[in-house]
């Protein structure tokens, strides 16, 4: 059986069978609850905000234009979400230095986390988390959902040049908690 292209789903669904929304759903939910607790560092939280997210794509189908792929629509909402939840605990972004009892309590967190974990995309998930929200969401679409520059400039409203200055800003300070803390996967 072949694959439904998302234009398909989106037209099937603007005819009015709206449980075709489903096979969409299914297909983005792990992808956006990735980068939703990167961002919100908050399980439960991201759930709430991924369901608000597909209730806002699904009401928001009838407007979409096709001049950007549904998946980078939909991460652009998602993201959005998230700044909106974000700005409304009032948050302030994460300071760029770890203090250094954070460090210490990163490497007893990751030295315990590595020595579990088999899977190395969870234990970077694991490290990508204690980033910045901005850092850890531009990092999470880019590595883990393999996203573009281009892609994650539009889902974040960024200039691409920013896009690219944000992801190296991020690499440096993941590499920066890698090195201070000796991390280590051990198999």
């Amino acid at each position: 059986m072949k694959e439904l292209a998302d234009n398909e789903i989106i037209e099937s669904v603007r005819k009015g069978n709206q449980s075709d929304f489903e096979i969409l759903v299914d297909r983005y939910k792990n992808r956006a609850f990735s980068l939703l607790c990167n961002m919100l560092k908050d399980s439960m939280e991201a759930e709430e905000v991924l369901q608000d997210a597909f209730l806002k794509a699904y009401y928001g189908l009838k407007n979409f234009k096709y001049e950007a792929k549904f998946s980078t629509w939909f991460y652009r909402i998602v993201y959005n979400a998230a700044l909106t939840r974000l700005s409304a605990k009032k948050r302030k972004i994460e300071r760029e230095m770890i203090s250094i009892d954070d460090e210490l309590e990163l490497a007893d967190e990751f030295t315990t986390v590595a020595s579990e974990k088999n899977d190395l995309s969870e234990f970077i998930a694991g490290v990508i988390s204690k980033l910045p929200e901005n850092y850890a969401s531009v990092l999470t679409m880019f590595y883990l959902d393999g996203m573009s520059c281009e892609e994650i400039s539009e889902v974040t409203g960024r200039s691409f040049s920013n896009v690219k200055v944000l992801l190296y800003r991020s690499r440096n300070a993941l590499k920066d908690i890698v090195m201070k803390n000796n991390l280590k996967l051990e198999f």
